[in-house]
């Protein structure tokens, strides 16, 4: 029952979608977003000097950015050289991969691939020991 009230709100955000001048439909921002379809690509090797602006419009040219974030260090403020781009498209962003990759931005060459999604860290933690071991044997 809830799927289908989640469907049908889908159709009707989709058929409220809007015109590009050359006639072409595109959907709502809203609804790419909130359904999770998006493209993340990782750019590692960035600059220091590189900026979230300069990050976003670089890539722009290859489609539709939706964010483009730079890490950095929470005690120094400093740009950790890498960051993320999200793109709305798979195309667009597999075009930006391509083009992208070994290609100098900012006076040093970046590396572009997939970002991949961030590890369970509570899946990596080691159970804590609860007093001594029990014995084994008869004793």
């Amino acid at each position: 029952m809830a799927m289908a009230a989640l469907r049908e709100a889908s159709r009707r955000l989709a058929s409220t979608s809007t015109r590009s001048p050359a006639g072409a439909t595109t959907r709502p921002l809203l609804l790419t977003h909130s359904r999770g379809i998006t493209h993340k690509l990782f750019i590692g090797g960035l600059s220091q000097f590189a900026t979230e602006d300069s990050l976003a419009e670089a890539f722009t040219r290859y489609g539709q950015v939706l964010e483009a974030t730079i890490v950095t260090d929470k005690m120094t403020s400093r740009s950790k050289g890498f960051g993320f781009v999200k793109f709305a498209s798979e195309e667009e962003a597999n075009k930006a991969r391509e083009e992208m990759n070994s290609k100098v931005l900012n006076g040093r060459v970046i590396y572009v691939d997939i970002a991949k999604a961030k590890q369970d860290r509570a899946a990596d933690v080691v159970p804590i020991a609860r007093g001594p071991p029990k014995p084994v044997g008869n004793t």
